[in-house]
């Protein structure tokens, strides 16, 4: 029998669910509405009911799969299986994902971090073309990341992989962490506004996009790279200022743990190409000598699907 994985991407509006076989080939997917109310005590129950039910819907049995793999936002203790800190899930306790999830299910259960399990499906089916050395920078809300090298997931003694707090520059702009200047703070979807807020103040040319923030209209990151492909001033120097930090941290990384491919994903790549040469003639301006020959800078492939392929992916180790 060809046994089957189950992917959950945990998020803090959408739960999203896979079937995949064992080569990562999603061949159902579902979601349904995170309910964070009372304490998000409703969610766990939520991903049972929704397995269970898919599994009926599909006449599948608990022994046809080789288990579940799941991405959550939080801190995870993953061989524990639990979460805490997860706050935009209302979750104020430690959560015993593993325990619940596998009595619920009957089936294994395995956790990590989402923007790891991100970084572990674009690794295994998207940019990272299943290579043993890769780094997925994701760049969102936040920025987030994982870092995979020798085919494991790097987790330190808790806190690896926290690309978004590398510090970019000495006493910059306040992160939601409490230090100054880390990546996040310049390179997310937020810190691209606040990087155009700050340099309208300054900027006395014409430009579309100093007029609209002169204006008090709200602007996004996907609004500036718009207007920056267009030729617009300050808006090509907010881009080139954003990539200048990122293009600065991947040489850090670069220069640190060499992997073979550095893959940029999230809501801001969307600026695709225009963004990735930019960013990528930075890396090269800082990179070690080699790195810059022997690490490739890519965009993303898989989406919204990265995280269930990645989750799915934590459960194969079931299979061994």
């Amino acid at each position: 029998m060809n046994k089957k994985l189950i992917g959950v991407d945990l998020g803090g509006t959408t739960i999203k669910f896979a079937i995949l076989t064992l080569d990562g080939e999603i061949q159902q997917k579902w979601s349904v509405e995170t309910n964070i109310l009372d304490d998000g005590k409703h969610i766990v129950p939520d991903i049972v009911e929704s397995i269970n039910h898919h599994l009926d819907l599909y006449d599948m049995k608990p022994e046809q799969f080789v288990g579940i793999g799941m991405g959550t936002p939080g801190t995870v203790d993953i061989e524990n299986g639990t979460v805490e800190a997860a706050f935009n899930l209302n979750w104020k306790e430690k959560q015993n994902l593993k325990e619940e999830i596998e009595k619920g299910t009957g089936m294994k259960f395995a956790v990590d971090n989402d923007a790891n399990v991100a970084a572990l499906g674009e690794r295994w089916k998207g940019a990272g073309e299943n290579d043993d050395e890769v780094t997925f920078v994701t760049l969102g809300t936040g920025v987030g990341g994982g870092v995979i090298t020798n085919g494991e997931m790097v987790h330190g003694a808790g806190a690896g992989g926290e690309i978004g707090h590398i510090n970019v520059q000495p006493n910059g702009y306040l992160c939601t962490c409490g230090n100054h200047g880390c990546l996040e703070t310049y390179a997310s979807a937020t810190g691209v506004v606040r990087v155009a807020r700050d340099m309208a103040e300054e900027f006395a040319g014409k430009s579309d996009l100093k007029k609209m923030l002169d204006d008090g209209q709200d602007i996004s990151s996907k609004i500036v790279f718009d207007l920056a492909k267009d030729g617009d001033v300050l808006a090509e120097r907010v881009v080139d200022r954003v990539c200048y930090y990122l293009g600065f941290a991947c040489a850090n990384i670069g220069s640190l743990i060499n992997p073979s491919y550095i893959v940029i994903g999230g809501g801001v790549s969307a600026a695709g190409k225009f963004l990735l040469d930019q960013v990528d003639s930075y890396f090269k301006e800082f990179a070690f000598p080699s790195v810059k020959k022997s690490t490739t800078l890519k965009l993303a492939e898989l989406g919204n699907e990265a995280g269930v392929i990645g989750a799915a992916s934590l459960a194969l180790k079931f299979n061994k």
